[in-house]
């Protein structure tokens, strides 16, 4: 009877795509809590100088269109030149294992013995897998890129757009839905605990303290608002 196969730990997820999921995740979360800050900034700045809701509104809208449009075309180039270069080193592979096959058995082989695997194992190793997919071997290996995954500008791009959105809805929302008196009040407020919320996504995503996380992104946020609400106000008053 064959032994049983090992059982993985149920807290740690091993599956292929995790690692794209929580990228996708940590990006999103990001994008979110860029929008939120920015615009909670923009819209309280603007608060701080004038009570009338239709300058606000303007500002509001005008931080958040531009603020999304930056953001979908900072990460479509971005992405797009991490994948030109994630490309370019998949056929700089390809044509490396057509022409010297016998130097790339041995490169394989080394870098092997260099994660420490004893030199006769390396090679058995080594020469298993480039018989299965030399190619996905070394790409694995040697520079960490699995060719199936390669990352899409338009997704990256589309993703950072709609959660840019998605966060800047919230302070722009909520400010326009409160009278002068409580406006800043209740903004400061909400945008605090979505704040919160976000720090509190990136940290389980990346299996990291919760508290610091949330600390770090509610002591930023409350703080940008309040230093544009301060300078708008100034403003305001010297406008007068």
């Amino acid at each position: 009877m064959s032994a049983p196969t090992p059982a993985l730990h149920p807290h740690e997820p091993h599956d292929d795509g995790l690692h794209g999921r929580l990228n996708a995740l940590r990006a999103a979360v990001l994008g979110a809590n860029d929008g939120i800050v920015s615009v909670a900034g923009l819209v309280m700045g603007v608060a701080g100088a004038t009570t009338d809701r239709g300058v606000i509104a303007v500002a509001g809208v005008a931080g958040l269109v531009s603020g999304a449009l930056s953001m979908a075309a900072g990460e479509y180039v971005s992405v797009s030149t991490q994948r030109d270069t994630e490309g370019a080193l998949v056929e700089k592979e390809r044509r490396e294992l057509a022409e010297e096959p016998e130097d790339e058995l041995a490169e394989l082989t080394q870098l092997y013995v260099d994660k420490g695997l004893s030199p006769g194992l390396a090679g058995q190793v080594a020469t298993e897998l480039t018989a299965g997919d030399a190619l996905r071997a070394h790409l694995d290996v040697e520079l960490g890129i699995d060719p199936d995954a390669l990352v899409s500008p338009w997704q990256a791009a589309w993703a950072s757009m709609l959660s840019f959105t998605v966060g800047a809805l919230l302070p722009l929302l909520t400010i326009l839905a409160f009278p002068a008196g409580l406006r800043a009040w209740v903004t400061v407020a909400a945008v605090a605990l979505a704040l919160a919320l976000t720090g509190w996504l990136s940290a389980r995503a990346g299996d990291a303290p919760v508290a610091p996380a949330v600390r770090r992104v509610v002591l930023g946020g409350t703080l940008a608002m309040a230093v544009t609400y301060g300078i708008g106000s100034l403003l305001g008053v010297g406008l007068a």
